[in-house]
């Protein structure tokens, strides 16, 4: 095989590929299906998304095989918004509860107006 015609993968990978993933689509059906709630049911929902978008990028993108330019071209700039997004998470809780206490304070609410 010429490096021109490009690199073939068995079809077994894209088959197994495509039964885990199925797999992991029941698995998020099954946490609706029990009803589960709070952080649980999204740390869960969010774990087998992350998984099965992985795989479709890694296989059936066919990142798996390519240059380590490339995909830190491709990978590197979602993760470093994912961060700055979880930065201003993390900065808005505290603005916010900073706010609580100083606007919750007995000395913030201003006196009426003396008119003379």
């Amino acid at each position: 095989m010429s490096a021109a015609e490009g690199q073939q993968h068995p079809i077994s990978i894209y088959l197994w590929i495509w039964g885990l993933l199925f797999v992991l689509s029941g698995f998020s059906y099954l946490v609706d299906y029990m009803q589960l709630e709070g952080y649980l049911r999204w740390s869960l929902i969010l774990l087998f998304m992350f998984l099965k978008a992985g795989f479709i990028v890694a296989i059936f993108m066919h990142m798996l095989w390519e240059r380590m330019a490339l995909i830190t071209v491709i990978l590197l700039p979602p993760i470093l918004i994912l961060f700055l997004i979880w930065f201003m998470v993390d900065e808005g809780d505290y603005t916010y509860l900073t706010r609580q206490v100083v606007f919750s304070a007995p000395d913030f609410v201003p006196e009426e107006p003396v008119h003379h």
